[in-house]
């Protein structure tokens, strides 16, 4: 597997990378994007056709998905555009959540299942992409949120969090796993981050020693938190490789 991360920056865009979206390839596998923030569908043009892009969204807040009604612009006026539907995996609710974000009318819907094949994920079993098992583990954080555990079919292992607070899910997510991709929003220090629904560079680090990977990403930082704060945190926890993410890393799995 090979990640390029298209945006890494938590809760909203930052002045050096857009929000939420990391693209996924394999072998044998249709291009991914997981997460769609805003900002992502124009680094995703340096990468890849969009027209051409499947889609697994790990939650709907609007740092997450909501470069959505950008890319069925793309898909429905673009001359390139490629006939049928794009494959979009996400929480329940997500063609109405988005459909409202495109509506041209206050109130109104815009039906995106012309354009997006919208499959609802559950923590009720994986299913097949391509080349690659996803797992969704629903973890801690509102509205209803999943973490995936990703696996090629030689094996590697990517687990990312999405959104979370600490919880067992999400340490079981991770277990043995090749790379994880974790979101570290706050210092940990408790005047300053909400308790339950966002991992601290602390936390983050703790859950890759608890999981036993074999590298941490750090990921989804605001940019009001220290960089560097977060990434000393996470290596006080876990002796392993640790790294935070820029737009436009390339990362091999």
């Amino acid at each position: 597997m090979r990640m390029t991360v298209l945006g890494c920056s938590g809760s909203v865009a930052g002045p050096d990378s857009p929000a939420s979206g990391y693209l996924l390839t394999a072998p044998d596998t249709p291009p991914l994007v997981i997460d769609f923030g805003p900002g992502v569908l124009g680094a995703l043009q340096r990468y890849a056709d969009p027209g051409e892009v499947s889609i697994l969204l790990s939650h709907l807040h609007a740092d997450h998905c909501l470069d959505i009604p950008g890319l069925l612009v793309w898909r429905r006026y673009s001359p390139n555009a490629p006939e049928g539907r794009a494959p979009l995996y996400g929480p329940t609710g997500c063609a109405h959540r988005l459909g409202v974000a495109s509506a041209e009318v206050a109130g109104e819907n815009d039906d995106i299942c012309d354009t997006l094949d919208v499959r609802t994920i559950t923590d009720r079993g994986e299913f097949r992409f391509g080349a690659l098992t996803i797992l969704p583990v629903r973890v801690n954080h509102p509205p209803e949120a999943f973490g995936f555990r990703i696996t090629s079919d030689s094996g590697r292992v990517l687990a990312y969090t999405g959104d979370t607070g600490m919880c067992d899910e999400v340490v079981d997510l991770a277990r043995g796993a090749d790379v994880l991709l974790s979101e570290a929003s706050w210092t940990h220090d408790p005047g300053v981050r909400p308790e339950g629904i966002h991992l601290s560079g602390t936390e983050a680090g703790r859950v890759a020693a608890l999981a036993g990977v074999g590298e941490l990403l750090l990921t989804h930082i605001p940019p009001w938190t220290s960089r560097e704060d977060v990434i000393a945190e996470a290596k006080a926890e876990f002796h392993g490789p640790v790294h935070a993410v820029t737009s436009g890393d390339v990362h091999r799995i």
